[in-house]
């Protein structure tokens, strides 16, 4: 069985089954000789009533009960005889009633037998009786030493107070002894019942006291320990029967904790002895980390309710007591400094629920106050603890000493992090009470931090954020009092007031820069600035020292929004409503908020492009190009019409002197255009975005060209805009009529301009614009190109039509001879590629189109090339020759291909060794078919390839057709070296090659032969 449930939670299973050794109670149980004395035993119960009125009826027979050990016990019949006698006189009563008995009985036996016999046996019968009296008398000696013992320990009010002398004595008396098992017997129930009345019930704590007073009674007793053990064991085994019958869950948590509470007294009273003295393991089946948890949680109850006692006062005097109870509980430092922790972190969440009952209370006459007292007792208990830690005899010091922490505690969390907040952050405004903060404060503080479990940045906003109340105050007072005004140095009079605060100097000059916005916005909410406002704005930056760029940002956020406002109204009042008064409106507002006029500009420049997105946007969403360059149209003439004017009123010009300046200006861009862009005067629709002197006065005055979607547009899209309207200026205006028909309106110069002045609004530079005139003629010419070039032949007839073409897109002479080389050579590609790959071009033609300077290298394929190598080499080695010329194969060849050589040589290896034992196999089948010069040039093969890779001697089934083959082969009247070649590679000897040129007729040759063999 597991007893786990004996001492683990209460929320383990109850009710397990038993093993028979539990059920058996006989084992360990004390013996007990004299059953009369078992009826006046008294047994204290263990057992947990589960109803308060058990629990009341239980208390009120104890109290009843003279003590803990019952009532007196009475002596009956002989054993008041042998209390009444002292050893030696029951010793000589014994004599001599023994010898009175043998005298009596020979004297009777003689007197009635006659004979000495008779007398001898009445002697023995007599003898024998009072020898049995004696025996009786004497055996009951132990039960009355027991009785006397028990009657003795109960007439104590207090047992503790039983001497060991006082025990030794009854048992000398009557001469007994503690082996005696009567005598012992009682000693153990003597014993059982004070342990049983020692340990408290299940519901109960242990005192601390009980191991001390079990040891000093077990002492007086004079028990031996295997016996206590015993006992010890027996009242575990009550403890389980009871168990088994209590049906109640909470009288079975009882039950359990009473059993561990056995376990840890029983312990401690035996020390180390008890690993063998008391075999919990064994008896009950628990484990030895059980037994362990069970001593644990036990001197963790009794060193928390010492740890009870401990208050915020805690000296030197207190934490070596507790160290000494931690000791004499047997609780390792590790548990008891957790403990110690625990206790010290719930003292101190007192005070902080104190604490945040006063500062969120309704009531706060003295709210702040107590809250800080209540801070305050916090942080001393830390600094008392942290001392104690560093004391010279911390070491015996209960464990646990330091600085206290909230982590595994009830502020523990995301929750009451808030809660804490706001703690820090009273004790932080009350820190800077005075106006200032003192050093002793700022360790408070970190120490507060600490114990709160705030992070760095927590603390420090809370911090900023109560410094910048404080130092705004500050400089307030010092502004008014005119302290900052009369300081020597405004920047040294603001950092050490920073100093004293221990206030970022970069917050502050945050401050700084707010509070001069909050008076710009004052000054500006009438719409502009007077010379009294920017000398006050002035006054302020001296004052506190703010940089001009901070000055600048600030008016352009402020005073910028108020002008983009009045920008916004006079963009929306459109091409018709951009009059005098708006324009006055303008002006006012560029001049009397004290703007400069980049940012002026540059607010005005996001507004005006936001319109022209818009307008780009409209133009896109058209369903025709004709919609598409009239949505362009509309954003040109809003640029002229609007928008010019609009710059020309910020900038404070008048229309007239825009104009001068513009004509001034224009030619000297223009003549620099013209210097640059000389080369593409060719270009037609280039030639006509630049129109004559009179066009431009017809048109009237320019555009302004200083805003622009260079920004706001990627590249290819301005230039797909410029491009849409350069071929409305092309094709002119599309209108469709009916059945399907449309009819294009030819447009004058005039919208060249436009497009001009459209290129200006896009940001696109001369060498862009010229580049989309350049494409899209390019585009042109390439069209018809294809169609007059389609079979890549050029001719002088279509020479002659392509400079037509070329003069009618207007595209240059080098870019249309580009186009045309592009054409031809494609053309030139495909047809080559297709050569090669139908095997129609050979190295004599790739030679002659490389002398004539034909690129192959972009023409063909790199893989075509080695295919042409592959193919040029299998026809060497298929020439049946015999020849072999290396330079030309391994580096003419590759040269010409552009190909790799050493991969070429791969090649020509790998072609070699598989050409070779093939021309052998071929050189036989033609032999069988009697084809001898088909023989020749196989074997011929066979040698070129062994020029290529030098092979070892052929092996072949039938030799005589190797020796055939060799004279074939000298009858053809080789070169002396083929011959000997071929020798060596048809494996024949010197011998048999001798003999065969002697008798070379021996294959027949001719026709008339053949038919006489046939």
């Amino acid at each position: 069985m597991n007893l786990s449930l004996q001492i683990t939670s209460p929320t383990s299973t109850p009710h397990p089954l038993l093993f028979p050794h539990f059920i058996n109670p006989s084992l360990h149980r004390i013996k007990i000789s004299n059953p009369k004395n078992r009826n006046f035993r008294y047994r204290l119960s263990i057992t947990r009533n589960s109803t308060p009125q058990q629990q009341q009826q239980q208390i009120s027979t104890n109290n009843n009960n003279q003590n803990v050990f019952g009532g007196k016990k009475e002596l009956s019949g002989i054993q008041i005889l042998v209390d009444s006698l002292s050893p030696s006189i029951r010793l000589a009563s014994s004599v001599v009633i023994v010898a009175g008995a043998i005298a009596a009985g020979y004297g009777l036996g003689f007197k009635f037998g006659g004979n000495r016999n008779t007398g001898l046996g009445g002697a023995l019968a007599l003898g024998a009786a009072s020898s049995a009296a004696v025996y009786g008398m004497n055996s009951c000696v132990p039960d009355v030493a027991a009785v006397n013992l028990h009657n003795y320990v109960a007439g104590f009010d207090d047992p503790t107070e039983l001497d060991n002398q006082d025990v030794v004595k009854i048992a000398e008396r009557y001469g007994v002894s503690k082996q005696d098992e009567a005598f012992n017997a009682e000693l153990c129930e003597l014993y059982s019942g004070f342990v049983s009345s020692i340990l408290p019930p299940g519901g109960e704590n242990l005192k601390g006291n009980e191991v001390e007073t079990i040891i000093k009674f077990k002492s007086a007793l004079g028990i031996d320990d295997p016996d206590a053990a015993a006992v010890h064991m027996e009242i575990g085994r009550r403890i389980f029967r009871q168990r088994l019958e209590t049906g109640d869950r909470e009288d079975d948590i009882e039950q359990r904790r009473a059993f561990q509470k056995l376990i840890y007294v029983s312990t401690l009273v035996f020390g180390e002895a008890s690993a063998f003295l008391l075999p919990w393991k064994r008896v009950f089946k628990i484990t030895n980390s059980q037994v362990e948890v069970a001593i644990r949680d036990c001197a963790q109850r009794l060193y928390s309710s010492r740890l009870k006692s401990l208050g915020r006062d805690v000296d030197e005097r207190e934490l070596i007591s507790l160290r000494e109870a931690q000791l004499q509980y047997q609780l390792s430092d590790e548990l008891a400094a957790d403990m110690f922790r625990e206790h010290t972190r719930t003292l101190v969440e007192q005070n902080i629920s104190t604490a945040l009952d006063i500062l969120k209370s309704r009531i706060r006459a003295r709210g702040p106050a107590q809250v800080i007292e209540e801070l305050d007792k916090i942080l001393a208990f830390s600094n008392q603890l942290m001392y104690l830690r560093n004391h010279p005899e911390a070491s015996r010091f209960a464990h646990g000493l330091g600085p206290i922490n909230l982590l595994g505690g009830e502020y523990d969390g995301d929750r009451k992090m808030d809660d804490l907040k706001l703690l820090y952050r009273a004790y932080v405004a009350e820190s800077f009470s005075s106006g200032r903060i003192e050093e002793n404060k700022l360790v408070a503080l970190n120490h507060l931090k600490n114990i709160f479990g705030l992070g760095n940045r927590e603390a420090e906003a809370i911090m900023s954020e109560v410094a910048s109340k404080v130092y705004r105050r500050r400089l307030s007072q010092a502004v008014s009092s005119g302290d900052l005004e009369a300081a020597d140095s405004k920047a040294t009079f603001l950092q050490n007031l920073c100093d004293e605060l221990h206030f970022d100097p970069q917050m502050a000059s945050d401050i700084h820069k707010d509070i001069y916005q909050q008076k710009l916005k004052q000054l500006v909410a009438k719409g502009e600035l007077s010379e009294e406002d920017v000398s006050a704005l002035l006054r302020l930056r001296v004052m506190l020292c703010i940089p001009q760029k901070t000055v600048e940002t600030a008016h352009s956020d402020i005073c910028g929004s108020l002008f983009e406002k009045v920008v916004r109204d006079a963009i929306a009042s459109g091409v018709d409503g951009y009059d005098a008064d708006v324009r006055a409106s303008v002006r006012k507002a560029a001049h009397g908020l004290r703007l400069t006029k980049d940012a002026a500009m540059d607010i005005a420049s996001k507004a005006v492009r936001k319109m022209f997105v818009n307008y780009i946007k409209l133009s896109r969403a058209a369903g025709s190009r004709t919609e598409s360059a009239r949505e362009l149209k509309k954003m040109i003439a809003f640029n002229t019409l609007v928008v010019t004017e609009l710059v020309a009123d910020i900038k404070g010009e008048t229309t007239d002197s825009d104009v001068d300046t513009k004509s001034e200006e224009e030619p000297v861009e223009q003549t620099k255009e013209l210097e640059e862009e000389e080369e593409w005067e060719s270009i037609q629709t280039l030639r006509k975005t630049r129109p004559s002197q009179e066009l431009e006065a017809k048109l009237g005055k320019p555009s302004q060209t200083e805003i622009n979607l260079k920004d706001d547009l990627s590249l290819r899209d301005r230039t797909e805009l410029y491009q849409t309207y350069l071929m409305y200026c092309i094709t002119g205006e599309v209108t469709k009529i009916p059945f399907g028909a449309q009819i294009a309106t030819k447009r004058d110069n005039s919208e060249y301009l436009l497009l001009n002045q459209l290129g200006v609004l896009l940001g696109l530079t001369g060498k862009e614009i010229v580049e989309v005139h350049r494409s899209l003629a390019e585009k042109a010419f390439r069209q018809q190109a294809e169609v007059i070039l389609a079979d890549g032949q050029l001719t002088k007839a279509r020479i002659d039509q392509l400079n037509e073409v070329q003069k009618q897109v207007g595209l240059p002479a080098e870019h249309a001879q580009k186009v045309i080389k592009t054409i031809t050579r494609s053309k030139m590609a495909s047809a080559i590629e297709t050569a090669v790959s139908q095997g129609r071009l050979n190295m004599k033609q790739i030679r002659e189109l490389k002398e004539a300077s034909v690129d192959l290298d972009t023409m063909i394929s790199e893989s075509l090339r080695e295919n042409l190598f592959k193919k040029t080499v299998d026809e060497i080695f298929s020439s049946g020759t015999g020849e072999f010329d290396e330079e030309e194969v391994y580096t003419k060849i590759p040269l010409d291909l552009s190909i790799n050589v050493e991969k070429a040589k791969t090649v020509v290896h790998e072609l070699a060794k598989a050409r070779l034992s093939n021309s052998l196999i071929q050189a036989v089948a033609l032999l069988r078919q009697r084809n001898h010069s088909g023989v020749v040039s196989s074997l011929n093969n066979m040698l070129t390839c062994d020029k290529a890779v030098p092979a070892e001697p052929l092996s072949w089934e039938v030799p005589e057709e190797l020796s055939d083959l060799y004279v074939i082969y000298l009858k053809s009247d080789p070169a002396p070296e083929k011959l000997s070649r071929l020798q060596y590679l048809l494996g024949i000897d010197d011998d048999s090659a001798s003999s065969l040129r002697e008798t070379g007729d021996r294959i027949p040759l001719g026709a008339e032969e053949e038919e006489f063999v046939f």
